[in-house]
């Protein structure tokens, strides 16, 4: 009998958690990326260390974006680069250019990046209307509520 594959067999999905430092709105984030690729840069985040669970996050994970307080969009992770800094040897998260705005959902501040399984991720937004402009403390009691 031959072996056959079965999602088991399959890497769990893995996601990566970090705080954009200094951009107040997604739009912010759209444009240094936008200006990044523009330059020929690649579009990268570099960090200290490679996720030690490599392989789950390059099994569908996305870098899921802490802004003003909250997640609120993510980018799916296609690759894990080797680059070598003045400081040493460290790891660039490379990112796909799409941004996906997801629910707002609090979180509090933290260093570096942190793992969010996959059951623990906010939705994409999915088409909704977005309330970018309120405080995201408010998104989420209008969501609550179910208004938002």
């Amino acid at each position: 009998m031959a072996d056959r594959k079965t999602d088991r067999d399959a890497p769990k999905v893995v996601h990566l958690l970090k705080i954009c430092v200094g951009v107040d709105q997604v739009e912010q984030l759209e444009l240094w990326q936008g200006q990044r690729v523009a330059r020929g840069e690649p579009l990268r985040h570099v960090t200290r260390s490679r996720p030690r669970r490599d392989a789950e996050v390059l099994a569908g994970g996305s870098l899921y974006w802490i802004i003003a307080g909250a997640i609120r969009v993510r980018q799916r992770i296609v690759g894990l680069d080797r680059v070598e800094t003045d400081t040493g040897i460290k790891c660039g998260l490379v990112l796909d250019p799409e941004l996906v705005r997801t629910e707002p959902w609090l979180r509090r501040p933290h260093q570096g990046w942190r793992y969010l399984e996959a059951k623990d991720a906010p939705p994409d937004l999915s088409g909704r209307a977005d309330a970018e402009g309120l405080p995201p403390e408010l998104q989420v009691a209008l969501r609550d509520i179910g208004v938002y």
